[in-house]
């Protein structure tokens, strides 16, 4: 049987509750993010065929990649429920290896006493009861941890971690089990679900030796990995990458990378940062890292040991595009990360400013662009928010609130009361330039909430293609106990004319089709880019920009006629 077929875990978890019809999502969030293709373009693809694809990305490990596949299937085609099924999987997959390959995790898991995890659990499951935008189920969050165990028990990197002498079919057979011990068990409240994890990791360890705290921490992040796409245990290193990037400012070496498998390869080199005064250029591979193989630890490993305090340093040895190996030491520094990537006057008259996410610093970049172009003779503007993930909510409510006069931006609704908010524009500062917006199918979360209160107010031309459809809004908590993180999704949000973002996206006014290239490439954070869940995703490569040149002809109409 394969590693990556779980048919217990898939079984009795659709029996529960029907997981697997959720939409789109990422984990590591970001997110996948991929539009539907216009009616009768290209043919119709079976379930099995989208199924074969996944199973031989599953079959070499390729999570995020075919968590990019399946997502693009599901949001497609909602009824297929076994695409819905090897998503979930690949989830749980991937949610085990990004842990495995955090020293800060395995630090935390080795260092933590039993009874210490078990605080760590109570603070998790408090958090979920007060914070959580639906009641949680105590059974089916034992079902979860349950099913990141079962996965986990499949993983060479958990396996080598805590099992690594253990005979094979006795793992095997325990894992085949597990779920009986689960399935039909009281667990109405907290207690009664860390007695079953308790009971499971005791289990565990007089079968197989397998330490307590690696049994108790699947449980701790399956009961917050498998609510919803967006919701995640995160790690100490994530907690404070995070946190950073909230700021946007990181410490690192200020480069994008795509790590899958074994290949870690330089996507972009921020200009002013350490890798780039150190000569890195795009397109080049890192082959070592302080003189440890990438082939041999793997590109998420490699990616993770790139990660270090302030000033300390890393020996890299890269291969160039001419496939020459060259040597370089660089030096770890804060890197302030704009999120305002371009401004510029695209030709006579036309401002443009292209938004990569919303961080605190965004609402004040921006504006400062604005003054700089009017500077510069602007009478029309677009901003472009198209492969940008979001961020901030207030980062966006802000930066609507410089462009409206009055009325709702966007609001909130969780099932705690302190999460419903009615978020409102107010007169002084705003900017009445006439106004085009770009978005694309990868334009998510605050970037919806900007360009949806542009568009219920008629405030500006939307361009390009439905938006996303990420619609909620998670908060990211401390966990005093464990020194990590929780990334929880705690509201919904409505545009200002009530209409839910989940799933619906935001349409444009002027829609504009384009031909995709699929490219399942997943940028970790390494000082880089900003994103909430600490990663970005690049889902096509556009090779003729027909939504910019549009959005240019609309905001050239709009200084010819007027707003």
């Amino acid at each position: 049987m394969s590693p990556t077929d779980c048919p217990s875990m898939l079984s009795h978890l659709r029996k529960a509750f029907g997981l697997f019809t959720i939409g789109t999502a990422l984990s590591f969030a970001p997110t996948s993010l991929f539009a539907d293709e216009p009616a009768g373009r290209g043919a119709a693809v079976s379930e099995s065929d989208v199924i074969e694809t996944g199973r031989k990305l599953e079959q070499e490990r390729r999570w995020q990649e075919a968590i990019l596949h399946y997502e693009k299937s599901t949001k497609k085609n909602p009824s297929f429920a076994e695409v819905g099924s090897r998503l979930q999987v690949c989830r749980v997959h991937h949610d085990v290896t990004r842990r495995y390959s955090d020293r800060s995790f395995l630090q935390t898991v080795d260092s933590a006493s039993a009874s210490e995890t078990l605080q760590v659990f109570s603070e998790v499951i408090a958090k979920l009861e007060v914070y959580y935008v639906e009641k949680v189920n105590y059974y089916h969050l034992a079902l979860h941890g349950t099913a990141f165990l079962e996965v986990a028990l499949t993983e060479p990197d958990f396996l080598g971690k805590h099992l690594r002498n253990a005979d094979r079919e006795s793992v095997e057979r325990f894992r085949q089990n597990i779920h009986k011990t689960v399935f039909g068990r009281r667990v109405t409240n907290a207690e009664e679900l860390k007695a079953t994890a308790t009971h499971v990791a005791k289990i565990a360890y007089d079968e197989l030796g397998l330490p307590t705290n690696a049994v108790l921490y699947e449980y701790i992040a399956g009961s917050v990995g498998l609510l919803d796409p967006y919701s995640a245990l995160l790690t100490p290193g994530e907690y404070r990458e995070v946190m950073s990037q909230i700021e946007g400012n990181l410490i690192g070496l200020g480069v994008e990378l795509w790590a899958e498998g074994t290949q870690l390869r330089i996507v972009d080199v921020f200009r002013g940062g350490p890798a780039y005064f150190a000569g890195l250029v795009p397109n080049q591979h890192i082959v070592k890292v302080d003189g440890l193989s990438v082939q041999e630890i793997g590109a998420k490993k490699a990616a993770d040991l790139l990660r270090g305090p302030e000033g300390s340093q890393v020996q890299l040895q890269l291969q160039t595009v001419d496939e020459r190996l060259i040597d370089v030491r660089v030096e770890r520094r804060r890197v302030d990360v704009p999120s305002v990537s371009i401004a510029e006057i695209a030709e006579p008259g036309i401002g443009y400013i292209r938004i990569t996410n919303f961080q605190k610093t965004t609402p004040s970049e921006v504006n400062k662009a604005l003054y700089d172009l009017s500077g510069k003779g602007m009478k029309s503007l677009v901003i472009d928010l198209r492969k940008n993930p979001g961020g901030l909510l207030d980062a966006a409510v802000d930066l609507a609130d410089q462009f409206l006069t009055g009325g709702t931006i966007v609001s909130t609704q969780g099932r705690n009361g302190m999460e419903n908010h009615n978020f409102t524009a107010k007169s002084p500062g705003t900017w009445e330039i006439p106004l085009v917006v770009l978005i694309d199918e990868d334009s998510a979360s605050a970037s919806e909430i900007f360009a949806g209160a542009m568009h219920d107010h008629a405030r500006g031309t939307i361009v390009g293609q439905t938006s996303y459809g990420k619609g909620s809004v998670q908060g990211v908590f401390h966990n005093e106990k464990g020194n990590g993180g929780l990334r929880l999704t705690v509201s919904k949000f409505y545009s200002p004319n009530g209409t839910p973002i989940s799933s619906n996206g935001i349409h444009p006014n002027v829609p504009v089709e384009v031909e995709p290239t699929p490219s399942p490439a997943t940028l970790d954070v390494v000082a880089l880019k900003p994103a909430s869940d600490g990663s970005r995703m690049v889902s096509t490569q556009i090779k003729v920009d027909l939504i910019k040149e549009r959005g240019l002809e609309m905001a050239r109409k709009k200084i010819q006629f007027g707003r």
